[in-house]
């Protein structure tokens, strides 16, 4: 029963509100959103490329230094991290009604924008949440932490997932109505009060590190230009191939984001050579991170990388089709919010506190293994399901089976990651290893839709479940060869 009560100390419990937080707008990016689109008849193509806002999550590592290093002057009696975290939250409001009064039937840009904006606010309070948890308690903590984290996270997808679905079906009917969806979005802003209230309520973790006082504009302004950059590039060069060929398209966009990568470092190495920003800081912002985990783990550090890039490849490229794949297989919006976003989220509760338990008590590298594998068996479920007739029953199996090990897997890695994590670096780590764990499922993720349009539903999950099983191997070899060092 003591192993029980941790998850019920006042610690652990705080979690609960900030993971609610955290887990409410991203769910109103990428899930409710596709459900909207899809009523609005955008393609199926089109809305698979809306998962690409998610690389504000993948790319937050650019800007995790400064939330990590930067005071805000006008919010100091709060804390470091609370006043961070109360403006991206307010940000997130603000970008959730600007999402609402959009209808992407019309002017499916500003859609995109504010969808943008909103994921960009969403992953900076990530970053400030995740320094938070892991400044608020010491690594063998950290399970309960997480577990409780991923249940308050989990809630707000029910919220966000079961609740606004619900709520588009009491507004209005299976039919499109843009009225029904900007009461649909307005109402889930006001959820973010629980943030609020949990960010004002919190004590502010001791930071173990001496933030600098002085003024960070310059560095500031150098990754505004270089962000800039990187955005103006991205937007002149074309793709040919698009909706021609999805192999090449692909590599070809790829390849433009690691060119405008190289352009958007040349920015900064130019603002270095003219002392508009100091080498000195750009070093301490972003190589001393990497230096201090390399340094760790010595020549194993990169294949842990390549561990954190593939862990869950099989569940975000797998999730962004799901809701789309519901509504084509014949199910009601109302059917999906009861089935798989209520009793889904229920059941990654369930997962959750049971990977949380696991790597507590039998360790952090035996949870990730089973994680990744029932995570990998669960989209093979999502293939039979394709297959097979209309059925409600056979949809609460499926969703139930993939949702747990979801939990599972998601608890067991979010634990793996904060062991990593050295508290020098807190959020600036973390946000690294949480961008390359985002990055090429992200990637691959927007090319979803047109990959079913080409293989159909069946193949494409069972591809999914494909995708998953390298992982195992790599579970296995870093257990044996880089165990976690604090």
């Amino acid at each position: 029963m003591g192993n029980i009560n941790i998850f019920f100390r006042e610690k652990p419990l705080k979690m609960i509100c900030l993971g609610f937080s955290s887990g409410l707008p991203i769910l109103l990016v990428f899930s409710t959103l596709s459900v909207w689109l899809v009523q609005a008849g955008i393609s199926r193509s089109t809305v698979t490329l809306f998962s690409w806002a998610g690389f504000a999550y993948a790319f937050k590592y650019l800007w995790s230094p400064l939330v990590d290093n930067y005071k805000l002057p006008f919010l100091t009696k709060l804390g470091h991290r609370r006043s961070w975290l109360l403006i991206s939250q307010i940000l997130i409001i603000i970008a959730l009604i600007l999402t609402a009064f959009t209808d992407p039937q019309n002017n499916l840009f500003y859609t995109a924008l504010f969808i943008t904006l909103l994921a960009f606010f969403s992953a900076t309070q990530d970053i400030l949440i995740d320094a938070f948890r892991i400044e608020s308690a010491p690594q063998s903590f950290q399970g309960p932490m997480s577990s409780m984290y991923i249940a308050g996270y989990r809630i707000a997808m029910l919220v966000a997932g079961a609740g606004s679905l619900w709520l588009a079906a009491l507004f209005g009917t299976e039919i499109y109505n843009q009225d029904v969806w900007k009461k649909v979005y307005l109402i889930m802003s006001t959820f973010m009060f629980i943030g609020i209230f949990a960010t004002m309520s919190s004590k502010e973790p001791k930071n173990r590190k001496n933030l600098k006082k002085d003024s960070h504009l310059k560095f500031l302004l150098a990754l505004f230009f270089s962000v800039i950059g990187f955005i103006f590039l991205y937007s002149i060069i074309d793709n040919p191939y698009d909706k021609k060929d999805i192999f090449l398209s692909f590599i070809f966009s790829s390849t433009r984001l690691i060119i405008c990568f190289i352009f958007a470092f040349l920015i900064v190495k130019i603002l270095i050579l003219i002392k508009f920003t100091s080498r000195e800081k750009i070093s301490n912002s972003y190589l001393s991170p990497i230096i201090n985990f390399v340094g760790r783990y010595g020549k194993f550090a990169f294949l842990i990388l390549l561990l954190i890039s593939l862990y869950r490849i099989a569940d975000i490229v797998m999730g962004v089709m799901a809701n789309i794949f519901y509504l084509e297989k014949g199910y009601k919006i109302s059917e999906i919010a009861t089935f798989s976003k209520f009793f889904g989220v229920f059941a990654t509760i369930i997962g959750g506190f049971i990977g949380g338990y696991c790597s507590y008590k039998f360790g952090t590298m035996k949870a990730l293994f089973f994680g990744a594998l029932i995570a990998a068996l669960s989209n093979l479920l999502f293939a039979w399901l394709a297959i097979s007739p209309l059925s409600i029953n056979f949809l609460i199996a499926v969703i139930t089976a993939d949702n747990i090990s979801s939990g599972f897997a998601g608890a067991a890695f979010v634990i793996y990651l904060s062991g990593l994590t050295s508290i020098k670096f807190t959020a600036t780590q973390y946000a690294l290893f949480s961008s390359i764990m985002l990055f090429l499922p992200k990637l691959i993720a927007g090319y979803a839709g047109s990959w079913v349009d080409v293989m159909g539903y069946a193949y494409f999950f069972s591809l999914t479940a494909l995708l998953g099983l390298p992982v195992l191997l790599l579970v296995i070899w870093i257990g044996k060869v880089a165990p976690i060092k604090n």
